[in-house]
Formats: structure tokens, C-alpha cells, sequence
């Protein structure tokens, strides 16, 4: 690692000290609702993808997705249910247990020292299409007061901060796949600005038949009916991707206060972001997403070598994923690094890849890589070290996460592991507000 130069001397410790870590998180994903039992479906390759339950899809080029079975809505308040959107039911739910899990008591940080920074992509959709059906069925007495406040992108944030009485920075990002990366970033520039804690993170839930037609607009959808054959990213037989809902909320802290107040642990820490653009469709300049992982790095402190893991980005789009491949051949070599998509087994949840935030800092701290499921072996044109077939494991010191959004966003993150003795995430890892096991036991494809 790079050393810092600072007032005070030089050195790995005053660098971390100097770095947010993640003290609680939640995970609402596909094939398990809570972190010890996505993780377990996670390792053991079991996938949530399989045919849309929530409405007819029959009419649809596109029959698959990864759906959320089995929420406990009784969690979420429930004057609030009828109220507000799917999304926002995770975004409740989510907050609720990682505070819980990071045993942090909003109350204790002053008036204006807790913040939210989430990131959403759909906004309320489904809420949404009911009351426009209300409207025309019905009249517009019969659309809900609420309706103005539920489809909105910035819902989820609000009602957390309302909820917890979160008065500090709240904000939301709106860059579809890479929002869970930027929430995180814009995170630690409020906690730099002086902020006690942040919750970011993201959720989605778009799976209605009007949040449906927009995705299937940009034509990036698997059409595959067979769930274990849907979303192979970086295989020959790749044709596109499987939407999902669901996404994962963590608290974040500065170093000290974290040590100050005993959190119970620290997950890891977060050393470098960076975020670029790519020009428009027929400009001559090159897709950005090598420059944010460079300027990731940068931003750490790391060079390409210091990176164990990389999380990608893999929508499964031929042409899209040929473009991530040859960004990390260039910056790492040629099967320089291991990759994973453990989003094969969920589904792209949009801004709710921020649970491949909680993914990579889990398998820090376990020292494992979690596979890409359904994929036997990678394309070679790729030059790819996909971690396929089964979990690898390995000593993990530093992971980057990369997600890039539909309109040319991407986004880049460093993600370290928590060095503080005594810091380390328990080896079993419990939702104190869910302990209900729900993972799903349909499985992937693959080896």
C-alpha cells in the first residue's frame, strides 16, 4: 500500500484512520433476505432468478427475474405500508437492521449528526401504476394522497431519515447501476464535512409491468426461458441480463468515532472512488471505464497489483462486457486479477447494487470470493480470471467494485478490510430483526 504523507507523520495507520469504515449492514436480495442467509446462498451458489411471479408476464419477450420471496412486511410500520412503494418497504426494513446490527442508536448522535445517501434507479413504479389505474378505472378520487410523494426516486430517503429522525445531509443519486457506488462516495464526503454517520446503500423493485417496459426499451434483456441459462456474463453464450429487485443498506462511520462509541465491528473500509462518463454513442473517444478504475486506485493509494478481487460490473450484453474486459486486461493484465459476478444470482438490481458493496466487503473479511454462477468456463477472447464453478479461497486485502449505468455512467470503488484488532466482522453474522432464514432453493447453472 501507498503510503500518506501527513501533519502528523507517515503511514499505513494514519492513512486508514483516515479512510470511513462500514460498522452494520442489510441485505434484501433475490435468493436470501438478511446476511447470513444470502451469504450461505451466495457461497453455495444458489440462485433467485426463476419466472416472474408478480404480475402476467406472458406478454413479455422477457419471463424471468430476480424476485424477493417472502419480505416481512410486517417489519416495515404499518401505517406506512399503504403509503409508500415496494422499494421503499426494503429501504425501511433494510435501515432498520443495519442500525440494529451496527448497534447504534441514532438518538446518541446530536440533532444533525445522522445523514441518508441511497440510490434508486426505478422510483415507485408499481405504486405508481395502481394509482394511474385507479385514476382510469375509478376517477381521481380514488387516487391515493400519497401517490405524489411514493413513485418519487428520493422516497426511500426521505422516509429512513423521517423514520430515525435523521436530520443531517440526505440526498439520493439517480445513476442507475453505479447509484449504489456514488451514494457510497457522496457518503464519505459527508462524513469528511464533518457528519457522525451515514446510511447509504439502494433498493429497487421495478418488477410491475410498467416498471418492466422501460427496461425492456434498451433491448439488454436476456430473452432466455431457462433461469439456469439466462445471465452467463463473460460467456460465449451471454445474450443480456435478468432484471431484479432488492439491495442492501450499510452504516457508515469515521474510524474514530466507530472506536470511540465500541461498534461491535467493522466490515472494512472505504479507500478510493472514482466516476467517469462515457461519450456519446459514435464519438471518437474511448469508453471512461478504465479511467475510473485507474483514478479509483489513485484515489487509495494502490497500485493495480494491490487489488485482490474485482467485483464487476457484468451485464451479460456481448458487446458491453468485451468493453469491461478489455478495461481490466489493460489496467491489471491479462487474467491479472480475479473476477466475479455473484449478481448472476441475483439479477441486476439497478441501484441496488449496492449489494455488491455488502458482497465484496463480506468476502473480505471471510477471505473468499464468492463464484459467477452459470458460467463453466469464461470466453478466452476475454482474458478473464472468472472465479466459476465454486467459492476460492484466498487471503483479501483490498477489492474494487464497478458498476456502470445505463447513459454512459460508471463508477469505481476500493474497498479494504478492517485491519483493527478486535474490529473484525464475527465470523457469524445475524439480522437481529430477521433471523428468519428465507433463501430460496432454486439453483444456478454451472459446475
Amino acid at each position: 500500500m501507498t503510503t500518506t504523507t501527513t501533519a502528523s507523520g507517515t503511514g499505513e495507520r494514519t492513512a486508514a484512520a483516515a479512510e470511513p469504515v462500514f460498522t452494520g449492514m442489510s441485505v434484501i436480495a433475490p435468493n436470501g433476505i438478511g446476511v447470513d442467509a444470502y451469504w450461505r446462498a451466495v457461497l453455495s451458489g444458489t440462485s433467485g432468478i426463476g419466472p416472474i411471479s408478480r404480475f402476467d408476464p406472458s406478454r413479455y419477450p422477457v419471463r424471468l427475474a430476480g424476485q424477493v420471496a417472502d419480505f416481512p412486511l410486517g417489519t416495515v410500520p404499518s401505517r406506512l405500508v399503504p403509503e409508500t412503494d415496494r422499494m421503499t418497504h426494503f429501504a425501511l426494513a433494510a435501515a432498520q437492521w443495519a442500525l440494529q446490527d451496527a448497534r447504534l442508536d441514532p438518538a446518541d448522535l446530536g440533532e444533525y449528526g445522522g445523514a441518508v445517501v441511497t440510490a434508486n434507479s426505478s422510483g415507485g413504479f408499481e405504486f405508481g401504476q395502481h394509482q394511474l389505474e385507479n385514476l382510469w378505472t375509478r376517477g381521481g378520487r380514488a387516487v391515493s394522497a400519497y401517490h405524489s410523494i411514493a413513485w418519487f426516486y428520493a422516497a426511500s430517503t426521505g422516509q429512513i431519515s423521517i423514520r430515525h429522525k435523521l436530520r443531517g445531509h440526505c440526498g439520493v443519486l439517480a445513476t442507475e447501476q453505479a447509484g449504489g457506488i456514488d451514494a457510497a462516495a457522496q457518503a464519505r464526503r459527508v462524513l469528511r464535512d464533518g457528519g457522525a454517520m451515514v446510511l447509504t446503500g439502494g433498493t429497487d423493485a421495478s418488477l410491475s409491468p410498467w416498471g418492466f417496459v422501460t427496461q425492456l426499451a434498451t433491448g439488454l434483456l436476456s430473452t432466455e426461458p431457462d433461469p439456469a441459462r439466462a445471465y452467463l456474463p463473460f460467456a460465449r453464450q451471454a445474450r443480456g441480463y435478468v432484471p431484479g429487485e432488492g439491495g442492501a443498506v450499510l452504516v457508515m462511520e469515521p474510524a474514530e468515532a466507530a472506536r470511540r462509541r465500541g461498534a461491535p465491528q467493522v466490515y472494512g473500509r472505504l479507500g478510493g472512488y472514482a466516476a467517469t462518463t462515457d461519450p456519446p454513442p459514435g464519438s471518437p473517444r474511448p469508453p471512461a471505464l478504465r479511467r475510473a478504475v485507474t483514478g479509483a486506485l489513485a484515489d487509495a493509494g494502490l497500485a493495480p497489483g494491490d487489488i485482490d478481487v474485482v467485483f464487476a460490473d457484468a451485464t451479460g450484453v456481448p458487446e458491453h462486457d468485451a468493453r469491461e474486459a478489455r478495461a481490466l486486461a489493460e489496467v491489471f493484465g491479462p487474467y491479472g486479477v480475479p473476477v466475479t459476478a455473484p449478481k448472476s444470482m441475483t439479477g441486476r438490481l439497478y441501484a441496488g447494487a449496492a449489494l455488491d458493496i455488502a458482497t465484496a466487503l463480506l468476502a473480505l473479511h471471510r477471505n473468499v470470493i464468492p463464484p459467477t454462477t452459470g458460467v463453466s468456463e469464461p470466453d478466452p477472447a476475454y482474458r478473464l480470471d472468472l472465479v466459476t464453478g465454486g467459492p476460492r479461497e484466498r487471503p483479501l486485502r483490498n477489492a474494487l467494485v464497478l458498476a456502470r449505468g445505463y447513459g454512459g455512467f460508471n463508477a469505481a470503488l476500493v474497498l479494504r478490510a478492517a485491519d483493527e484488532p478486535g474490529h473484525r466482522a464475527p465470523e457469524i453474522h445475524r439480522d437481529t430483526a430477521n433471523t428468519t432464514d428465507t433463501t430460496h432453493q432454486r439453483k444456478g447453472g454451472g459446475s
